[in-house]
């Protein structure tokens, strides 16, 4: 029955959004890579959006109703949860991006078959296993784990599958440009869940604290992942022929595990700030930091938009060697990707007072962080998706090193700047690291594509 009720807020969501998708269509109109890749970028983008709305009055709603220390500890184990789920499923809910096109160019249907219902089952069976490793180790360290955060940090790891199983089918969908069906179930629905489930334990005059905000969260990842994988196996029964499967384990990880590598490094580089704000100060301020971070989320969608569009086209013009098609694409990527953010980042400053007020009046305290951590969004946005690049063209290993200098060089000024000066040293802390890193990969695809993947600077061909 929760999955049935799934998959109807399922279709009544994407009323709205399919309009919206309409409008953006007929202004952006053309049947171009460039018109397609804006289509399909603006329907992830819009998306995006109303889950951060929602996102947004989730953990409104959540601070209000848990108070500083527990919405703290629940922000603490979340953020754990997201990192260790992205990078669970060993590369392959990327790799899917590059995989899939290379099969279908090259007409391996019995490999593809195998990927798409082997990768899946890979994914579950390696999370389960490392999520029940995972529990044991909280139970060995649990003398010197603050007693609150142990049954959220439990409950965190039974979420652990069904996460990364989503993520998984996220790319599997995202690779067949059906954008809704990668998107929706894991930012609309299942935040709309976590609402829901914590509005309805209130309202059953429960206390709610860390330990059943997580239970309520999990409830929703379950829920959403399933769903999705119901809708996802019929498209695909309709999309593919049912025929012979062909599994090439080690072949899929050889591509994924590079790319593990990469995304590992960069979920690091995005969660490194809060959770050493949480080992050296007070859960409250570790609120206000994640406060100041989910208010700037608009600007990362944008790129997280582009990523999302551009991955699986990157691989299919290197697989048929179209370079002009690839550079110009890749141009196109790079602008539609700094301009908006650019203009987002100084709408959100504009009005940072009052989005973090919603939180709660102490939480405007953290205005000041805002514009530090808006620093390293913006220097990061003006060179696209080249991390996609890269990975889809076969250079996870350089790209992956850029990454674990960047995040090396983060827990660093971390160490040195957290202690003594808080959420804004933090601020500071990811800002420098994604600076350096956004130079970084700028000279390795100059130096190994030989382009030039910067906003400005050199005259872009047309797409």
């Amino acid at each position: 029955m929760a999955v049935m009720d799934t998959q109807s807020a399922t279709t009544a969501a994407s009323g709205p959004i399919a309009r919206l998708r309409g409008l953006a269509a007929r202004m952006l109109g053309g049947t171009s890579e460039a018109s397609v890749t804006r289509r399909l970028a603006g329907t992830i983008f819009i998306i995006r959006v109303i889950s951060a709305a929602i996102a947004y009055l989730a953990q409104i709603l959540l601070a209000r109703w848990m108070g500083g220390s527990d919405y703290g500890i629940y922000v603490y184990v979340w953020t754990w949860v997201l990192l260790l789920g992205s990078i669970m499923d060993f590369g392959i809910a990327a790799s899917a991006q590059k995989i899939i096109p290379e099969y279908r160019t090259a007409g391996n249907h019995a490999l593809l078959r195998g990927f798409l219902s082997g990768s899946r089952w890979m994914t579950l069976t390696t999370s389960s296993v490392i999520a029940l490793l995972l529990a044991g180790l909280i139970r060995l360290l649990s003398p010197w784990i603050d007693a609150d955060t142990i049954v959220p940090l439990y409950i965190g790891c039974l979420m652990l599958p069904p996460f990364v199983i989503a993520n998984t089918q996220d790319g599997i969908a995202r690779s067949h440009d059906w954008m809704q069906l990668a998107l929706m179930p894991q930012f609309i629905v299942r935040q709309g869940l976590i609402i829901g489930l914590t509005a309805g334990a209130l309202a059953l005059g429960l206390h709610l604290g860390a330990t059943l905000a997580m239970a309520a969260s999990a409830a929703a990842v379950y829920i959403a992942a399933i769903s999705q994988m119901i809708v996802l196996n019929r498209r695909l029964a309709a999309h593919i022929e049912p025929g012979e499967k062909a599994y090439d384990i080690r072949g899929w990880l050889a591509i994924s595990l590079p790319i593990l590598l990469v995304e590992s490094f960069y979920m690091l580089l995005s969660y490194t700030d809060v959770l050493m704000l949480q080992q050296f100060r007070p859960s409250e301020e570790v609120g206000v930091y994640f406060a100041v971070v989910k208010t700037l989320a608009l600007v990362s969608f944008i790129h997280y938009a582009m990523s999302a569009t551009t991955a699986h086209r990157f691989a299919e013009y290197n697989a048929l060697g179209d370079r002009d098609r690839l550079s110009a694409y890749v141009a196109h990527a790079i602008n539609w990707t700094f301009w908006p953010s650019l203009l987002a980042t100084a709408t959100l400053l504009m009005f940072g007072k009052p989005l973090l007020w919603l939180f709660g009046p102490k939480f405007v305290g953290g205005y000041d962080i805002m514009f530090v951590a808006a620093i390293g969004l913006v220097v990061r946005s003006a060179i696209g998706p080249v991390e996609r690049l890269l990975n889809m063209l076969g250079h996870q290993r350089i790209c992956a090193t850029a990454y674990a200098v960047a995040f090396l060089m983060n827990v660093g000024l971390c160490f040195a700047l957290v202690p003594r000066y808080g959420g804004m040293g933090a601020a500071a802390a990811t800002s420098l690291s994604l600076t350096f890193e956004t130079i970084l990969l700028f000279y390795v695809v100059r130096a190994r594509l030989g382009l030039h993947v910067l906003a400005f600077g050199k005259a872009r061909p047309a797409l």
